[in-house]
């Protein structure tokens, strides 16, 4: 559409300049060429600011990666630049540390590695030193640490395996920096401006031929055909497109979704399928205990996050838990032993320490028990290690010395001979373990990651607290089950989406039955769409194979960068437009490659911010929602002014193109002059346009199919509806020129001004009837937009600030006119808004009747 614009500009400045060297004037062509370039060059303008805006290059990986590093150098650990690292350094790593580099580790002293942002997985890695056999997934690796990934607890030296662009966390990168595809609003919009510049050519080529043979000069020609071009093309279209997309952004903002790129709003909307990160974004991030159970007792505890409150429920029914001795007990246990502390940062809770100690805090803050009142002196402690899978702590109480213990199952369950029932404890037999043992089983199954907990007064006279003399006859507490938990907006978001029509699809590279049973809790598997599979299972699938299967594919776990990519290529084969959430290292590739990616703010690491279309403010799927509601207003918002701008260029072009065959007579061409048909196209039509751009969203925006993704932006019944108002359009402008002509001979500035204004005034009626292709306006109500009365009232008044402004009057060929000549074109004008309304009115009843 510019490339038409300026050769139409080059064309009248040829003819201008050609007059003016003959002493023809010349200054009116020229006029019309400068008003041209100005908006050639104001599009290139909006143009510039919106990609200088748009993307930056992916900086945040070099911050990401640790700025020092412990390496032994001459047989001595010093400190270097993680720069300087080579593959064969040994490195130390403590608690606290970002790692360096990918490593393998040759020395161990209970480490456990964040992994989250890298892998997926919720939970710390416990890591070792012997080695592992065959083709192990990256997140099952426990010999290696991974550049990029945080050191929880412990310490451990590694020898340097692969830096910089060879590391996991630079092949990310790699398939991050590939050529981003251009977004489908674009591409629509690209591919109608064809179609509109193909129509132009071939109108112009047809007036050519058409006045060729009438005889006339080919200045005259040329004339004509730049004022056709310029009537057909919507010039306001990329600017307005662009401020509503602006405006659009604003609106999510408040609604916490930060837009990167304009076309993104537009994406959100017209998705079919999300496909989900499962940690921090789905989920919380944190882990939660969801299950309690001492004896033959189950709890339910809910809560979010580490924020400690919540609920416990027993039998389906909410509890007081302070009423059950034996959960106060076990709850006490577990503040006990425990290194960790709960910290409020701002309005968020963190824990310090390892996650799942926090976890049993949180627990007991639930159940409205204060920590610090808790604490008793502790004056002994036997240490956790990945052998014991336990950890004791001693402490002197009111009423002797106590040994509070936690750890795997099977581990107390060896060291523990009674059990509490009811406040008093009874002899644990081999049947209750085998309960006991079978109740973890059952909780490992739902993806429950299950610790014990125990007890034992301890004798008085007892003088070393050794694993031998401490660990031994203790009371078994019960078990607890914790998991990452969902996110309970997440879950409603969720059932939003599927009323919405859109597939929501969950991706982790957690473990399969963790995804599978926080899947089935959120509402993600269903009858329909019941299969989960793993990334070892997705390697063996082909391409085609995957394509044919990904529809009733719900989870997908362990999955790593590359599989992210051939889910979303997948879905894309079947013509779906994808979303892609994450916040994650890992995610980074997959947001890119996705129709639209969408990181968190808070919890999301600098690379997939940068990776993404759209950046969530408050980490919250839920928000995800009210952008594809946003994202679909704006797309029926834009169709509203689509076919409202190219239904009056349609009125223009028509009115043109009949006037050049019906008139003869040379004083009438061309029937209207560029500078008018600009007028019209930018300031008459622009602002009722830009105010359609924010009209209210339809009431059933989200209670309908997502659109088909191929569908063209201007369907058939559009196009039906752009012939008829452009038939009217064109019909009523020349019978008040005829008429204007026919009663004033010879004053062509007046008839034209009648015919430019009548032309002006269809426009500001139909805009009315645009606000929706199949509501009647007294449905939507005609004070639903205040923001469109107030454009249609300002363009009125700039039509007749160049009508009675003398000197601007000059510049844009027209003349005053009489309120005579009003009542007239109002009347005229409003012919297409009483008949769209009938036709509306008509297809509403019928449909209702129907219905």
């Amino acid at each position: 559409m510019v490339v038409i614009l300026i050769i139409a500009a080059t064309v009248s400045a040829a003819i201008g300049i050609y007059h003016m060297y003959h002493g023809e004037g010349g200054g009116d062509e020229l006029f019309d060429t400068l008003v041209i370039m100005i908006i050639v060059i104001l599009n290139a303008v909006f143009g510039f600011v919106q990609e200088y805006k748009a993307e930056k290059a992916i900086q945040a990986l070099k911050a990401m990666a640790a700025p020092t590093a412990r390496v032994y150098r001459d047989a001595e650990a010093i400190q270097v630049p993680a720069r300087e690292l080579v593959p064969g350094d040994v490195i130390e790593i403590a608690t606290g540390d970002s790692v360096p580099a990918d490593a393998r580790i040759i020395e161990a002293v209970n480490l456990n590695v964040n992994e989250a942002s890298l892998t997926g997985e919720s939970v710390p890695v416990a890591k070792l030193t012997h080695s592992l056999k065959g083709k192990v997934f990256l997140g099952d690796q426990r010999n290696m640490v991974f550049s990029g990934t945080a050191v929880e607890s412990g310490r451990a030296k590694a020898v340097i395996v692969s830096t910089g662009m060879a590391t996991e966390l630079g092949k990310i990168d790699g398939m991050v920096q590939v050529a981003e595809e251009q977004a489908p609003l674009k591409a629509k919009i690209n591919r109608m401006a064809k179609q509109i510049g193909m129509i132009v050519l071939g109108a112009c080529a047809i007036i050519f031929v058409v006045l060729y043979l009438q005889g006339l000069g080919i200045v005259e020609i040329s004339l004509t055909a730049i004022s056709l071009a310029v009537a057909a093309v919507p010039e306001g279209l990329p600017a307005v497109v662009t401020i509503s997309l602006a405006l659009a952004v604003q609106r999510m903002v408040k609604r916490h979704a930060l837009i990167r790129r304009l076309p993104a709003v537009e994406t959100l909307g017209s998705a079919t399928v999300i496909c989900s990160d499962k940690t921090g974004t789905l989920t919380t991030g944190e882990m939660n205990i969801r299950t309690i159970q001492t004896d033959d007792e189950i709890f339910k505890v809910y809560g979010e996050g580490f924020t400690p409150t919540g609920k416990f429920f027993h039998d389906e029914d909410e509890i007081d838990p302070q009423t059950n001795e034996t959960l106060v007990l076990l709850l006490k246990a577990g503040v006990l032993c425990n290194d960790s502390s709960l910290v409020k940062k701002g309005d968020f809770w963190t824990i310090d320490g390892d996650t799942t100690e926090g976890t049993l805090l949180v627990a007991a803050m639930r159940a409205r028990l204060d920590p610090e009142k808790i604490k008793e002196e502790r004056i002994g402690e036997i240490g956790f290690s990945s052998d014991r899978k336990r950890m004791t702590t001693i402490h002197e109480t009111s009423t002797g010395r106590v040994a509070y213990s936690k750890g795997a199952t099977e581990r107390l369950l060896e060291i523990s001979n009674r059990i509490l029932e009811e406040g008093k404890a009874v002899p644990l037999h081999e049947e209750k373990k085998e309960s006991i043992n079978s109740a973890t089983e059952e909780m490992a199954k739902r993806g429950l990651r299950v610790l014990a907990l125990a007890y034992r007064p301890l004798p008085e006279d007892l003088k070393e607290f050794t694993e031998e003399e401490v660990e031994k006859d203790l009371i078994f507490l019960g078990i607890v089950g914790m998991i990452d938990s969902p996110r309970m907006d997440a879950v409603n978001a969720i059932t939003e989406c599927k009323r919405a029509g859109i597939h929501v699809v969950m991706i982790t590279g957690d473990h399969k039955l963790t995804a599978t049973a926080v899947a089935a809790e959120m509402g993600i598997i269903d009858e329909q769409a019941d299969v989960a599979v793993t990334g070892e299972e997705l390697a063996r699938m082909s391409d085609e194979e995957l394509v044919e299967k990904v529809e009733h594919i719900a989870v997908y776990a362990r999955v790593s960068p590359e599989d992210k990519l051939r889910i979303i290529d997948a879905w894309r084969k079947r013509g779906e437009i994808v979303a892609m959430t994450g916040d994650g290292v890992n995610d980074a590739p997959a947001l890119k490659k996705g129709d639209i990616g969408v990181a968190m703010g808070i919890t999301g690491t600098d690379v997939s911010k940068e990776s993404s279309d759209m950046i969530l403010t408050d980490d919250n799927f839920a928000s995800i929602v009210h952008a594809v509601e946003e994202g679909r207003s704006v797309y029926d918002n834009i169709r509203k002014f689509v076919l409202y701008l190219l239904s009056c260029n349609t009125g223009e072009v028509a009115t043109m193109l009949i006037a050049t065959l019906i008139f003869t007579r040379l004083e009438f061409l061309p029937f209207l002059i560029p500078v008018q048909i600009l007028w019209m196209n930018l300031v008459t039509d622009g602002l009722p346009a830009l105010a359609l751009g924010v009209d209210p969203a339809a009431p059933d925006v989200m209670d309908r199919k997502p659109r088909d993704p191929k569908e063209s932006p201007i369907t058939k019944d559009m196009i039906m509806v752009m012939l008829a108002v452009g038939l009217i359009m064109a019909i009523g402008t020349l019978a008040v020129f005829h008429f204007a002509i026919s009663a004033n001979p010879g004053q062509v500035d007046y008839a034209r001004t009648m015919a430019f204004t009548t032309l002006v005034m269809f426009q500001m009626f139909f805009v009315f009837s645009a606000r929706s292709p199949y509501i009647p306006l007294h449905k939507l109500g005609f004070l639903g937009n205040k923001k469109l009365i107030l454009a249609v009232a300002i363009s009125l008044l700039l039509q007749c600030m160049i009508i009675y402004v003398e000197p601007i009057g000059a510049a844009f060929g027209t003349v005053p006119l009489q309120p005579l000549d009003w009542l007239w074109i109002v009347l005229v004008g409003s012919t297409v808004l009483i008949i769209m309304e009938a036709y509306k009115t008509t297809k509403y009843r019928l449909k209702s009747s129907k219905a």
